[in-house]
């Protein structure tokens, strides 16, 4: 909190909360360089009982900062699923204090990459109608070994990206990492453009859940943000997320993202030929519970190979009814969303981003799967040059 100077027009300045004759000033105002009338204050006490309230202009300032700095760039905010673009921020009841912020026009993909089928109008059109959709795969050992070299690629290119997590980087800006690493190993990034996805990959901040825009929000020092990328190189897909810390983050965020690390580990301790699909919810709810968080259960794991996404169907919540069970050669993610709140989720106008009803923070991790004859193997593990981010994995 600033003291103010000793100037004449200062003693014109009122209290921002009660009216009484004010010498303080908000820093973060001055920083802002916002109407010196609406930052005065008369004391420390009246700055924090406005705060709730008063820290509201600054997020109204940053954007409209930002509106008129990126306008000539073409940044504008996604609607509609990706279809639509507007100059202005969307009016919609935020649970949380994240906005959306303006996104930059959608990145190019050079000629010689393979592409999916949704690449240039956004439409699948070999995936819904597959009857992949209701029959689980057994993969051939030609597609086994083409997915071990895809989700190879795709750990590397989320590795990349977390080397690049840090305060005062951009959403935006490790997208255009996810992307540029992705085309250099010859790959195609999936969520680009898939039914009008507008960016490479989806960076999901504190209460976002999933589907998070790459934007042009700089992340900010104790932020979580959750990098979710999918690579499709030589006709499959390899798929995997992790939630990353933004320089240092409070003891309750620590504990959630841990977990939900572990949700993961525990689930994928299970499954070996035999396994019920829907025992995977129960491993995730009952650890998840324990630590006092919830699980989401508007989305699931799911199939994946030729496919982005198929059968089967892998909820991470208890008592779900998930039918069939794990076989020798199947391929499939399971990728648990833990909520600090409630489990219930809103979408946002732009139709992708899924963020808590709450406005608590949410957590996620995934890996994509291959059920060998005896257990297991992890397509999309930890390498030994993958960057050492997490706390509980130094010991």
């Amino acid at each position: 909190m600033d003291g103010g100077g000793s100037d004449a027009a200062e003693s014109t300045l009122y209290c921002a909360r009660c009216a009484k004759p004010a010498h303080l000033q908000c820093p973060k105002c001055v920083e802002l360089k916002l109407p010196r009338e609406s930052a005065a204050f008369c004391t420390q006490d009246c700055f924090k009982a406005s705060w709730s309230s008063h820290k509201s202009v600054h997020l109204k300032a940053k954007l409209s900062s930002l509106d008129s700095s990126t306008a000539s760039d073409d940044w504008l905010y996604c609607l509609r699923k990706g279809q639509t673009r507007s100059a202005k921020l969307p009016h919609f009841d935020w649970t949380g204090a994240l906005r959306p912020y303006p996104i930059s026009k959608n990145r190019a993909v050079p000629s010689h990459v393979h592409l999916p089928d949704w690449a240039v109008d956004g439409v699948p059109k070999i995936e819904p109608n597959s009857d992949l959709q209701h029959v689980v795969e057994i993969k051939t050992p030609e597609q086994i070994e083409k997915m071990r070299e895809t989700s190879r690629i795709a750990r590397e290119v989320l590795d990349a990206a977390a080397r690049f997590v840090r305060p005062g980087v951009t959403t935006d800006e490790i997208d255009a990492v996810v992307h540029e690493a992705t085309i250099a190993a010859g790959g195609y990034p999936s969520p680009l453009n898939y039914h009008f996805f507008p960016k490479s990959c989806c960076t999901s901040v504190n209460e976002v859940i999933c589907h998070g825009i790459p934007d042009a929000r700089k992340l900010e020092d104790g932020d979580i943000v959750n990098v979710d990328v999918t690579v499709y190189y030589k006709g499959v897909h390899g798929d995997l997320n992790e939630t990353f810390f933004v320089g240092t983050v409070d003891e309750a965020s620590r504990q959630l993202v841990q977990c939900t690390y572990e949700c993961l580990e525990k689930a994928i301790s299970i499954v070996k030929p035999g396994v019920r699909f829907r025992e995977i919810g129960e491993v995730i709810n009952r650890h998840a519970s324990m630590s006092g968080f919830s699980v989401v259960k508007s989305y699931c794991g799911h199939g994946i190979g030729e496919l982005f996404h198929c059968a089967p169907n892998i909820p991470h919540y208890a008592r779900n009814k998930a039918v069939g069970v794990m076989k020798a050669g199947q391929t499939f993610t399971i990728e648990p969303m833990i909520n600090a709140g409630v489990w219930r989720d809103r979408m946002w106008p732009d139709g992708w981003t899924a963020v808590t009803a709450d406005g608590k923070r949410s957590a996620q991790f995934e890996h994509t799967l291959l059920v060998t004859e005896s257990g297991v193997e992890v397509l999309t593990a930890r390498l030994p040059t993958s960057p050492n981010v997490f706390p509980w994995l130094k010991a």
